[in-house]
């Protein structure tokens, strides 16, 4: 996959970078493997906004992707690579023997023609194949990782992403994540061998606000240049904080830790991702 740099006839694409899309081979996608995709705005249940900045965007389709890769045993071959509106990583439509259609993640290295599957037990380690982890060779990098058996896979998804199979002790395998946290996962989990492709994602250049609006993403406002009603910071000539530290409109100060203390799963940690 290469990047292109668009001749600068207007401003907004002076800075502009697209992909070529080299990788996809095929248009439009596989019908009975979408459905649509309702907009909320950011809006709950009650018409509230609960998260901000939010709205618009171009109509899309979601593509249901087998993050389960529950169909043991059963080859299939790659036979297009596409594109995903709903994620920053191509997909691939595999078709299985039995007759059966599915996407998957796209991982860096899989070509149209490749022969994949998710094995009960063990197999090949070929990038696209899906094994418990503690099949997996140790050294090898893994993605589409779960962290409760039979759940789908919920760590390393985003493109150029990988989890590191560092060991596998009894039950349990160590695991380096993306974000340099060492951390237990148990060994009946699975993965897919390979890293997601399309790495070269986070070197794009948007080179204009609309290109964000395209994607649903309305404009951020800093809290100084609103009014005192609207925000804590509001208010005053020039740039004024306000006379307090920076919070939040609802006046929550930024950088408090989400986490709950002793969370259940901390013993589960080997390293955590702050920790040098």
């Amino acid at each position: 996959m290469g990047i292109r740099k668009s001749k600068p006839t207007t401003n907004g694409l002076r800075n502009a970078t697209f992909f070529d899309f080299s990788e996809v081979t095929k248009g439009a996608p596989e019908k009975s493997l979408t459905t649509a995709l309702r907009k909320k705005g950011g809006r709950n249940n009650q018409g509230r906004i609960t998260i901000r900045h939010r709205g618009g965007g171009h109509r899309r389709r979601y593509r249901i992707i087998d993050f389960k890769r529950n169909k043991f045993d059963v080859e299939g071959v790659v036979k297009a690579i596409e594109y995903d509106p709903n994620r920053n990583c191509r997909i691939a439509l595999v078709h299985y023997v039995d007759g059966d259609k599915g996407y998957v993640l796209a991982a860096k290295g899989l070509e149209v023609g490749a022969r994949i599957v998710s094995a009960s037990g063990t197999c090949e380690p070929q990038v696209g194949n899906s094994m418990l982890l503690r099949n997996i060779p140790q050294g090898l990098s893994v993605h589409n990782v779960e962290l409760h058996a039979g759940k789908g896979g919920q760590i390393a998804r985003a493109a150029g992403t990988f989890v590191r199979l560092m060991a596998v002790d009894g039950d349990y395998a160590v695991m380096l994540l993306p974000s340099g946290e060492l951390r237990r996962i148990h060994a009946d989990c699975r993965a897919t061998i390979g890293e997601v492709g399309n790495s070269e994602f986070s070197l794009r250049n948007w080179g204009k606000a609309g290109r964000t609006r395209w994607l649903g993403r309305r404009p951020h406002v800093r809290g100084n240049a609103m009014n005192p009603v609207a925000h804590p910071l509001g208010g005053g000539e020039g740039h004024s904080n306000g006379g307090r530290q920076h919070c939040s409109p609802w006046g929550l100060v930024e950088g408090v830790k989400t986490r709950k203390v002793n969370h259940p799963t901390d013993k589960f940690i080997i390293r955590r991702r702050n920790k040098k």
